[in-house]
């Protein structure tokens, strides 16, 4: 079911919540705490997509495999800081291909996109969802696989100048409405804002003095980390973190 981290503060090296921390994202690869069903490992490939700088474009670094067989993240990540990042290891759900365009973070412009779940039904299930995208978005898909989908639905949403946090909640609407009892679990930043969902998946929240965490499994034993209540929203910018329900959000 992968799991991810994504990041929005004061510039820091993601070497720590990625390799150093207790339960960093590497132990959530090979032994993650919270899977619910969805597998036991994420070997199937991970990517971080960071920021140079304040309204720059975001960079990236995928692979599709395992990230504990990686020897070029470690040094990269400990060699930048950056004020958002996102940050994901993967499990592929049978039938989807292993590849490196198939890893998180996605990206378009100033957007970096990741997806921890499973659209239940797939591919059936968002054909109908498909069809309101423009047959060249279908055909140019980075992989078939449903995250990917997800991406450009999610996208085609923002391009038409929606709010993000209503472009993410109506989204998750709509899948589930198409797909019941589909994992939606979100995280999707611009380098100013940082949303994350919870949606039949766990997801976990740290605020600091220095910025905000979302991470699938909190990364340590610190107190301060926060489970997010299913069906809920996080929307971290530079005023601070708002939860709220998504059921409420999307009408």
């Amino acid at each position: 079911m992968c799991r991810h981290i994504g990041y929005l503060g004061e510039p820091v090296s993601p070497a720590e919540v990625l390799f150093r921390a207790p339960h960093s994202l590497l132990v959530q690869s090979y032994a993650p705490a919270d899977m619910r069903g969805g597998g036991s490992v994420n070997a199937d490939g991970f990517g971080l997509g960071w920021y140079p700088g304040p309204g720059s474009a975001p960079l990236r670094h995928r692979r599709s495999t395992p990230l504990w067989t990686d020897e070029t993240l470690p040094p990269l990540a400990a060699a930048l800081t950056t004020g958002a990042f996102v940050a994901a290891v993967r499990n592929g759900t049978t039938g989807m291909p292993v590849t490196e365009a198939a890893a998180a973070p996605f990206t378009a412009g100033p957007w970096l996109f990741s997806h921890n779940g499973v659209v239940r039904g797939w591919p059936g299930s968002l054909a109908e969802l498909a069809k309101e995208l423009p047959v060249t978005e279908l055909l140019t898909l980075e992989a078939p696989t449903d995250s990917a989908v997800l991406w450009a639905m999610l996208r085609a949403r923002l391009a038409t100048g929606e709010d993000p946090l209503r472009a993410v909640a109506g989204l998750t609407a709509a899948v589930e409405a198409a797909a019941p009892g589909s994992r939606l679990n979100f995280l999707l930043t611009d380098g100013e804002t940082l949303i994350g969902t919870a949606w039949t998946h766990a997801l976990s929240v740290l605020e600091t003095p220095a910025g905000v965490l979302l991470s699938s499994e909190p990364c340590d034993g610190d107190p301060r980390w926060k489970p997010v209540p299913d069906h809920h929203a996080v929307h971290v910018t530079a005023a601070g973190v708002a939860l709220l329900p998504l059921t409420e959000e999307r009408s």
